[in-house]
């Protein structure tokens, strides 16, 4: 199957479920695109197993698998999606948020990483499955950050304080940077010493990830805002917001910087200036409107792309008791993650302990957890890693995102 044809299965698929959705559901988006990839799944397999050899398997199960949703996520929609909520994000009420957002985002993923992995250790070992620590942490540091896509998509449906909106949007936005250092980190471990040597060159490759990216960010962002600035013509204003991101993300992957922490700096900058001091109502209404579209669609295609990712799943190297056990492990691991910076650091005043229910469910995992997963390099610990995260995921999306209204009805402050 060409890659045009693959592109034109999607779109329809996403228009058509979409339809249904809107005119008979009226789920949350992301609730209802993954659903309904399950479903399609689903679908496919019941008939192969009805009429074994019709073909339906071969061919979508193939179409599957040519996307490399890895790089499709993370080389390429990842970037569009981060731009397009910092974009529409206000960076007044982030900045009054700024403590509590780098709590979450900072230490509350670290916290979270470390004790999944060493929770699921324990467990694949009480289970009697020869799983490495360091293939748990792995998991740990993967899992652990927020979906920046699937929070907000989820966010849009339910009625939350607008404090909790931002740090909620705040913490996914920034903490992908975060969960690539750790991943990163620790796949040099993985491979034999490939990891920084010392505390000092760990220092110094988090600066040049963070650091880097958000200098990085700073200056594109700049030089687009300005280009803005100078001319009138939304044609124009919507090419540049267009290359800002995708050049962007290229130059700070070029430079070994963090590509996703570039992106959203580079949002935040042009969103909060551009509309405010460069652009006239006609362009600010015209480009704010793209990127709203842009959001939509390519939310709705990766949503249903991580239901139909359960196609080339290979289950029979899975160990279903691992990978449910995985679930209760992160829940917990994110409350003790968001009860602890409300406790300890010196935004606990902020950081109201009684929203902590609220913020623990909220914490919705997406694409970013599945790409990462799938960009592991193969071992005999990499189903069970897959398969966990995907359950997470699924779990994360379907049942936090359908029930996070009565939570936030219940919890919220």
């Amino acid at each position: 199957m060409s890659w045009f044809e693959i592109v034109a299965l999607l779109l329809v698929s996403t228009a058509g479920f979409g339809w249904l959705n809107r005119r008979w559901f009226g789920l949350p988006n992301a609730v209802a695109f993954v659903a309904s990839g399950l479903a399609l799944s689903g679908a496919v397999a019941l008939e192969e197993w009805l009429w074994p050899g019709s073909g339906l398997h071969d061919v979508v199960g193939g179409a599957v698998r040519q996307i490399d949703f890895s790089a499709v996520v993370m080389n390429g929609m990842l970037a569009f999606l981060l731009f397009a909520g910092a974009f529409d994000l206000d960076l007044g009420r982030l900045r009054a948020r700024a403590g509590p957002v780098f709590a979450l985002a900072a230490i509350g993923s670290a916290l979270s990483a470390v004790l999944v992995g060493g929770a699921l250790w324990w467990v694949a070992d009480w289970l009697g499955a020869a799983i490495p620590l360091v293939w748990c942490l792995l998991f740990g540091a993967l899992i652990s950050p927020t979906d920046p896509v699937a929070v907000i998509s989820i966010l849009r449906g339910v009625e939350v304080p607008e404090k909790i909106e931002i740090e909620l949007q705040g913490e996914a936005l920034f903490n992908d940077g975060a969960a690539v250092f750790l991943v990163t980190l620790l796949l040099g471990a993985l491979a034999g010493g490939e990891t920084p040597r010392g505390w000092d060159e760990v220092v110094l490759v988090g600066l040049r990830e963070v650091g880097g990216g958000i200098a990085i960010g700073l200056a594109t962002g700049f030089v687009a805002y300005r280009a803005i600035h100078a001319i009138d013509d939304f044609r124009i204003e919507v090419l540049i917001t267009l290359a800002l991101v995708s050049g962007t993300n290229v130059l700070a992957q070029r430079l070994e910087a963090s590509g996703p922490l570039a992106v959203v700096t580079a949002g935040l900058l042009v969103g909060d200036r551009g509309p405010r001091f460069a652009m006239s109502d006609r362009s600010q209404r015209i480009v704010s409107g793209l990127w709203r579209l842009i959001d939509e669609v390519l939310n709705a295609v990766l949503f249903l792309l991580i239901g139909l990712e359960v196609l080339v799943l290979r289950f029979a190297d899975i160990d279903l008791r691992f990978v449910l056990a995985a679930i209760p492990i992160v829940l917990v691991s994110r409350l003790i993650a968001v009860a602890a910076p409300a406790l300890v650091t010196p935004w606990s005043r902020a950081l109201s302990l009684g929203n902590v229910p609220l913020l623990t469910w909220a914490g919705i995992r997406g694409g970013v957890s599945i790409a990462l997963a799938l960009a592991l390099p193969d071992a005999p610990a990499k189903p069970a890693v897959l398969g966990a995260t995907y359950a997470v995921v699924i779990f994360s999306i379907l049942v936090q995102g359908l029930t996070l209204g009565a939570v936030a009805r219940r919890y919220a402050k």
